[in-house]
């Protein structure tokens, strides 16, 4: 229709969005059909957070707050910062969001202008494109090799900034691939920043808590507090706190983005919920003895994927270490040859052969940047994700595919 404005019509929904309302309506028309493309939790949150909830409202904490969040909750986001990330901040560098998302679409709604560039390693989160595309800024795709674990080098980073670049994104544990930068990269990546002062990051932290193999979390700005100021560190309750429907996201960073970012929430959806903001003191301040057990489990889950997927004709996996994704390649089954005769010349061709034959829905590669991959989540019950698995690798056995082509690490 022509009243809709063009920057509607230059961004697409979202991929992974789109896949689960596939799969959801194939299952309500009867179905059998296993989504491996969500983004949360299978775990419920925590009895005590739904209780403090629950609590809240009976205590009638349900009208409007402070646009940029309660003081208690910001006052327990400081505490969060300065206990787990040896980072300091007071609450006028602290806003409060209906989710980690709209932290990231206001930080960019509130920087960008016409023409500046936005560093978007690849393969990448579906969204940040797009919200780039929104703001009036270019996506800069900076594509990450396999054999560097899909993260960003230092060589790859000073390639692609130019005297546009206003932001780097940087996602770790990474949606999609589990990777987790270690301090040594992410010193090497700071040792490149501190020679371009007008570059500035959006560390995206969501997945900070889900961890596996002994790794250990780190915050750019922590190792590197020179470059704190240029930093602004998004996180919230989502992910580690099975939370993802209450949305509740922060970001904390300089004072003068915090303000416009805070200016312009108070013109778009003002507070988020009440209710709430009262559930994430406690997911803050709150026992956090549950993520060990939650985590174990998702090991084991990642475990059975990657095993599965290295036995699968035509996939090659590798070990995630952390978020709840795998994204394995699968550049070995590009140009077989379907049981139905149709020829699979893409990610996305392979991901909607798994949907008609397997009853399996994956979220294809392209979506995320970087092709002929998929992105697999193993956040559901561990039975039906090994059959789920098992369903994708008997789709794979099917395509008859010669032996050179049986994928192995």
């Amino acid at each position: 229709m022509g009243f809709i404005a063009d920057r509607v019509h230059m961004i697409k929904p979202s991929p992974t969005l789109e896949i689960a309302a596939k799969a959801a309506k194939l299952r309500a028309e009867g179905r059998n059909v296993i989504g491996l493309g969500a983004g949360e939790p299978d775990f419920d949150t925590p009895a005590p957070i739904r209780e403090k909830a629950i609590q809240a409202i009976k205590d009638g904490k349900t009208r409007y707050t402070q646009v940029d969040g309660t003081p208690e909750l910001k006052k327990a986001i400081c505490a969060k910062l300065a206990r787990e990330n040896s980072l300091e901040y007071t609450p006028d560098q602290i806003l409060v969001s209906c989710g980690a998302k709209q932290v990231l679409f206001n930080a960019l709604l509130a920087t960008i202008n016409p023409d500046d560039e936005v560093i978007i390693p690849a393969p990448y989160w579906v969204s940040y494109p797009d919200m780039v595309i929104v703001a009036g800024g270019t996506p800069k795709i900076a594509p990450c090799a396999r054999e560097d674990d899909f993260k960003l080098t230092p060589k790859v980073l000073e390639k692609a900034i130019t005297p546009k670049t206003k932001w780097l994104i940087l996602n770790s544990p990474s949606n999609p691939t589990g990777g987790v930068y270690s301090k040594e990269e992410l010193l090497a990546l700071a040792k490149v920043l501190m020679a371009y002062p007008h570059v500035h990051v959006l560390s995206d932290d969501i997945y900070e808590h889900i961890l596996y193999d002994d790794m250990v979390f780190h915050s750019l700005a922590t190792l590197n507090p020179k470059l704190k100021d240029r930093i602004l560190v998004v996180n919230g309750v989502s992910k580690g706190y099975a939370m993802t429907g209450w949305r509740i996201g922060y970001g904390a960073g300089h004072p003068d983005l915090i303000k416009a970012m805070k200016k312009l929430q108070s013109q778009s959806t003002s507070n988020p919920c009440s209710i709430s903001q009262m559930a994430a003191i406690e997911a803050l301040d709150g026992p956090q003895d549950f993520m060990e057990e939650r985590n174990r489990i998702f090991k084991d889950r990642r475990d059975l994927v990657v095993k599965i997927f290295n036995e699968t004709p035509g996939l090659i996996c590798q070990v995630s270490k952390g978020a709840f994704y795998v994204y394995p390649s699968c550049e070995g089954i590009m140009g077989a040859k379907t049981p139905e005769g149709k020829i699979l010349n893409s990610d996305t061709d392979f991901a909607d052969y798994l949907l008609d034959s397997a009853d399996v829905a994956v979220v294809p590669g392209v979506a995320f940047g970087l092709s002929p991959y998929l992105r697999v989540s193993y956040a559901l019950d561990t039975k039906l994700l090994e059959t789920a698995c098992q369903r994708i690798k008997t789709a794979c056995e099917k395509l008859g595919l010669p032996s050179s082509r049986m994928a192995s690490l």
